[in-house]
């Protein structure tokens, strides 16, 4: 189920393929090639905005895949000093061809690629980050919380993508480990007192979450 008319889907990801360079329209190409799942020009220009929003300093990725999210990030940042991106993905061949995307894009030295579990990673990883974003298998979502929660600062923001995982979440007879585990993450989310939460129409469903306290 998408969540706009296709007409209207295709309007707006031409809008946000506007201005598309070479290596953005290569990692396009190749995520349609592999069947890969990345965020998108959609989302990808959202994750710009809010950087430049919070003037975002330390960023940490849970799964990054070969690097389309955090290119975003990083040149979100260029220009604005000192900054660090945590790049995290459980293949290492994903890892090492996101390091090339990133030399040819000039924003490899702001970037610290980890081959693991990305929960084990952030836990590991010293200090509070101004953002940290979440794109890693949608059953291990409800696992997040309790480690996110002491990693960003206040006033940080956590975005998760697949929010809505196609509509699955409004159907009661889908009870895939997937579609359960968003299902729990996003009721853990909305009652907690710590984060203020949002679930924006992007895509395939963006939570933006603000850490209030």
């Amino acid at each position: 189920m998408a969540i706009h008319q296709e007409a209207l889907g295709a309007y707006l990801r031409e809008r946000a393929l506007t201005g598309e360079d070479p290596l953005l329209a290569e990692m396009h190409e190749l995520a349609a090639e592999r069947r890969f799942p990345i965020v998108g020009p959609e989302v990808g220009r959202f994750l710009f905005q809010l950087v430049r929003m919070m003037n975002a300093g330390r960023i940490f990725e849970m799964g990054s895949g070969f690097g389309y999210s955090a290119l975003w990030f990083a040149r979100a940042m260029e220009g604005a000093g000192e900054g660090e991106i945590y790049v995290t993905d459980s293949d290492k061949g994903n890892i090492q061809l996101a390091r090339k995307y990133h030399l040819r894009a000039g924003v490899a030295e702001r970037i610290t690629y980890l081959t693991g579990y990305a929960q084990d990673m952030l836990q590991v990883t010293p200090g509070l980050f101004d953002i940290i974003f979440c794109d890693i298998d949608k059953e291990q979502y409800p696992e997040i919380y309790d480690i996110v929660r002491k990693r960003l600062r206040i006033g940080g923001a956590l975005v998760v993508d697949n929010l809505l995982w196609s509509g699955a979440v409004a159907d009661p007879e889908d009870t895939r480990a997937s579609t359960e585990g968003i299902r729990v993450f996003t009721e853990r989310m909305w009652s907690s007192p710590e984060f203020a939460s949002s679930l924006l129409p992007v895509r395939d469903g963006l939570g933006l979450h603000i850490k209030i306290k």
